[in-house]
């Protein structure tokens, strides 16, 4: 598969991430997301940066930073935060879940964060 071919579509109404290949839909994943007070922002970002066992202990087991913003998507170690809006504007995933879109997805991979 070419990785270029990657997006990931980020609908915080339905409270899912969209992994596309092309037209193609892979696969989906529940998310959790920011209050309203700190929202992440909507608009179209580039993957910049991947970690495997980021500092933060609240990142889970990998984070995936997006271009001209602090946000980035990242595992989480509370599971019950998953469809809820409670982080400080990042959008979380279950630790499972980070780990199959991270080895998927590469730097440059395209980000479109949407309310619907």
């Amino acid at each position: 598969m070419d990785s270029k071919s990657y997006h990931i579509a980020v609908n915080f109404f339905q409270r899912y991430i969209y992994l596309y290949q092309g037209y193609n839909l892979l696969n989906s994943y529940p998310i959790g997301i920011g209050r309203a007070a700190t929202p992440a922002p909507v608009g179209e970002y580039l993957v910049t940066k991947k970690n495997i066992n980021p500092p933060l202990a609240t990142f889970g087991t990998r984070s995936i930073h997006l271009s001209n913003t602090t946000t980035c998507i990242h595992g989480t170690n509370n599971p019950s935060s998953i469809g809820r809006s409670v982080s400080d504007g990042c959008i979380s995933m279950h630790n499972k879940d980070i780990e199959e879109l991270f080895e998927l997805v590469e730097i440059g991979t395209r980000v479109i964060i949407f309310l619907d």
